[in-house]
């Protein structure tokens, strides 16, 4: 008999009869003549309730079983009598598959979000956990299919990179060099002897590539692994994180804060049409106020304001912030989520920022002081995308490089596609965690992510 899984026995009321499940105990009940099991395979949030009598041939194996250990059940659909359940599935032979140790540490209690991280390989096992890594998954797939249903090629950008996309410098060394043996010329590093033969770091950004392939396909998207090296242990950010990456030729700026209002909108319909069932249990159990922040999404217009308007309104709220707002300095997360909460109430576009507070391949505006840069701001997160117009004009890409000390040799691809054919072009990142933490009101990253990556934390 084929195995079917518990999820579609709850999607398709017209299974009956025999059937083959496979899974884990969440909780066994033993009384005089039977007992009854909740199993779960993973596959949704509901349990199916097995009913086990003691005509099984193995029932005192089956009575003494524990909470996590897995069985193979065979047996027969039927209507349950019991509250909570519409059927229920009567068994006929049940294998025992592993049985769990006493000291398996998933008991039915609530457990500390801190205690589940310190055992992130079974915490998929528990509710949360289990919809929460369903979520992802199938979000996951809502990003390739608004991107491939609008025409976008998916790029595979490089891990391993000798450039640095942000200018920031906190990457992670790649090198083959045992510790200690590294030439020094000067006091300084010489990475000719390295399996690259220069400096090389994993990359915070896979944008540079992506520009390359919008400037030959059109529209493209990258969506994979980035690091950074900062040490923050702050509740948003972690050393090893995902980020979505369109970039899009003949685009401005404009054009791409309505492409990442659409996306976002898609994204949201979808989880919201999707998972129905895991999106419940954060409503109910983690933010009570997550059904009306993703009906705000869906039903506003995003607002769109400059960077000086919005410096000007945080600086006439009254409001006391713990970081002073200053022009010419970029927004903290508190300033951020100000806008986006309290006085907007929905998401918010902020555009036109300061170019000394920006990369050096931003487009430089005709006041000379700004570039064509755009932060999403969303309720209960801050900044959630990040993007911008890209500087398409070599000379003045090449003298903001200068203005910013960069070597042109280290860019000298990314300067021949500003000689060879460059026409207009813009492109954003969404931090794939933060977008996760949106649609579940979880408050921290380690949380949204498999195993977190964070200083001092390098488990499993």
């Amino acid at each position: 008999m084929k195995r079917i899984k518990i999820a579609d026995i709850w999607k398709d009321q017209r299974i009956s009869g025999p059937v083959l499940v496979k899974g884990w105990i969440r909780t066994l009940r033993n009384s005089k003549h039977f007992s009854f099991i909740e199993l779960n395979d993973g596959s949704c949030l509901t349990n199916i309730q097995i009913i086990a009598d003691n005509t099984l041939l193995n029932y005192t194996d089956v009575e003494s079983l524990t909470t996590g250990s897995a069985l193979a059940v065979s047996g027969t659909l039927r209507n349950s009598p019991g509250q909570g359940q519409s059927v229920e599935i009567h068994a006929d032979t049940i294998t025992i598959i592993n049985k769990t140790p006493d000291s398996y540490p998933l008991q039915k209690k609530r457990h500390s979000d801190e205690f589940l991280r310190s055992i992130a390989h079974l915490r998929p096992r528990s509710n949360k956990y289990g919809a929460m890594f369903r979520i992802r998954s199938h979000v996951s797939m809502f990003i390739h299919n608004y991107f491939q249903n609008k025409g976008f090629f998916y790029i595979h950008t490089p891990v391993i990179t000798g450039s640095d996309c942000e200018g920031a410098g906190e990457m992670f060394r790649v090198s083959n060099i045992k510790p200690g043996q590294m030439i020094t010329q000067n006091g300084k590093p010489d990475f000719s002897s390295d399996f690259f033969g220069k400096e090389t770091n994993l990359t915070v950004s896979g944008q540079l590539s992506a520009e390359m392939f919008a400037l030959s396909l059109g529209d493209v998207y990258t969506f994979g692994p980035t690091f950074r090296a900062e040490n923050s242990n702050t509740s948003r950010h972690a050393a090893e994180f995902w980020m979505v990456e369109p970039e899009m030729a003949f685009c401005d700026l404009t054009d791409t804060m309505t492409i990442a209002e659409e996306f976002i909108k898609y994204v949201v319909k979808s989880y919201l049409e999707t998972c129905q069932e895991d999106f419940s249990l954060f409503s109910r159990f983690v933010d009570t106020e997550l059904p009306h922040v993703m009906n705000t999404i869906l039903s506003s217009d995003f607002e769109r304001i400059s960077y000086l308007e919005a410096v000007n309104i945080l600086i006439n709220s009254g409001k006391s912030f713990e970081f002073k707002v200053e022009f010419n300095s970029d927004l903290q997360s508190e300033h951020e989520r100000f806008l986006s909460e309290e006085y907007f109430k929905k998401p918010v576009f902020i555009y036109n920022y300061p170019k000394n507070i920006k990369p050096f391949y931003m487009r430089m505006n005709d006041d000379d002081q700004t570039v064509a840069a755009m932060d999403l701001l969303v309720p209960n997160i801050g900044e959630l995308i990040g993007g911008s117009q890209r500087e398409e004009r070599l000379d003045y890409l090449i003298k903001r490089m200068k203005d910013m000390g960069l070597k042109q040799e280290d860019y000298w691809w990314y300067i021949d596609s500003r000689k060879y054919g460059s026409v207009p072009h813009s492109g954003f990142g969404l931090g794939f965690e933060r977008l996760l933490m949106l649609l579940t009101g979880v408050t921290n990253i380690r949380d949204v992510i498999p195993f977190p990556r964070t200083p001092g934390h390098i488990e499993f």
